[in-house]
This record gives C-alpha cells, structure tokens and sequence, in this order.
C-alpha cells in the first residue's frame, strides 16, 4: 500500500515486529526512529500519515514528541505503552493521540488499527472533495460535478441552456447580474441576443424553482440592472 508509516520505538525487536506485518499486508513505505527527537525530525521530511509512538523514550516521551509533531502535522498517531491506567490514556489522547494501545499486543491488531485510520482519513478527504464539489443556494443545490441542480433533493429537469443560466446565477449569489453579463457567460461575448430571448429561459428556470412563478422570491428582476438569485427568501 501507498500509505506512508513512521514506527517510533527505542526497542527494536518491537518495530521489526510491526515493520514484518504491516508488509505481510503489502505496507512498503515504513520508516523508523528510535528516538523521540529522530521522530520529530524523520515526522517533518518524511510526512507520514500515520504514526505508532511509544510513550516511552529515551530522550523525549512521547507525550512531547506527539505535542511537538502536532504543531506541524494532522496525521494519525497510535500511542503504544505499557501502562494501562485511563490518565494515561486520557493523557495521551488529550495530547493530540488518535488511538491508545496498550503491550502486550498483538502485531496484527496494530495493522488493523492503523487501516482504521487510514479509512477514516480516507472518509474524510472524499466528504471534504464531495463538499467542494457542492454548491447550495436556499433549496437549491449544484453538484458541479455531474452537473446537475436539485431544488429539496429532487433533480430539476432543465435544458442546457437553462443549466448555464442557473449554475452562473446560483455561483454568483445576492448579485446582481445585468442582461449582458449573462449574455457573454452563458451564449458568448460576442452573440447577438434580445431581450425577450433571456427572459424566456428565465421565465422557464422560474417555473422549476418557484413556488409561484408568477411571484418569483428567490429568482428576481432588479428592474433596469438585471437578475439577482436570493440566498435566503425570507
């Protein structure tokens, strides 16, 4: 796997333990440090996304190490320790930790603690996209992605001129949009279109956003400056 492991443990017996099965489950990219002041420092270049830290070093513990790498980094950090009282554990966690495990343990329960994390970054970064990839205004919704608009969840039918209209006025919200602008964004800088053209599509995109289109709230004519799309109708 891609992901990238950083062992931190003054014995090495243990971190060859949890180095020969993460790589029974085909995890290649592991560095390790024996020191506390070595993690910090193998933690800045090497940028791993997880972290299996014992508590108990011969320099800094890593407690410390853990504050100090938390100043820079948001990966995953696994604290191993031989002592199993809760304010330890609570000790560890508040420190920034993600996980507590306490020796003796067992290597493939570290592997699987470790792809816990690494699903749980993954959920993250793929909510995180899918948020930048959505953009809600009022009950409208634009998933940029596929391109397509929902007004309460429910996919509005529109054609693709209709779409261009929309998905420009919702991305430009509580503004005031003038006939032109919209002319040059949505049919080209340099076409020739009447008036009556653009207040069809808009009388159109009214009908499937508007509770009543006739008395539209959301989609509305500024008269003699052009349309503005509310963000809030109330």
């Amino acid at each position: 796997m891609k992901s990238k492991i950083l062992l931190v443990d003054d014995e090495k017996d243990i971190s060859d333990l949890i180095e020969e099965a993460l790589r029974q489950d085909n995890f290649v990219d592991i560095q390790k440090a024996y020191t506390g002041k070595d993690a910090v420092q193998i933690c800045r270049e090497y940028q791993p996304d997880v972290i299996v830290l014992d508590v108990m070093l011969p320099d800094i513990d890593g407690i410390e190490v853990c504050k100090q790498i938390r100043e820079f980094s948001i990966c995953s950090i696994l604290f191993l320790s031989s002592r199993n009282d809760d304010i330890d554990k609570i000790l560890g966690l508040s420190s920034g930790g993600d996980d507590y495990i306490t020796k003796p343990f067992s290597p493939r329960e570290i592997v699987y603690r470790i792809k816990a994390q690494l699903r749980r970054q993954q959920y993250q970064s793929d909510k995180s996209k899918s948020l930048n990839d959505l953009l809600a205004v009022g009950s409208l919704t634009l998933d940029k992605e596929s391109c397509r608009i929902y007004k309460r969840g429910q996919e509005i039918e529109l054609t693709g001129r209709e779409f261009l209209l929309l998905s420009y006025l919702m991305e430009n919200a509580d503004k005031i949009i003038s006939k032109e602008r919209l002319y040059e964004q949505v049919w080209g800088e340099y076409s020739c279109i009447c008036d009556n053209t653009i207040m069809v599509h808009i009388r159109h995109i009214r009908e499937k956003i508007e509770n009543t289109p006739s008395a539209p709230k959301q989609l509305i004519t500024i008269k003699g400056l052009g349309y503005k799309l509310k963000k809030r109708t109330d």
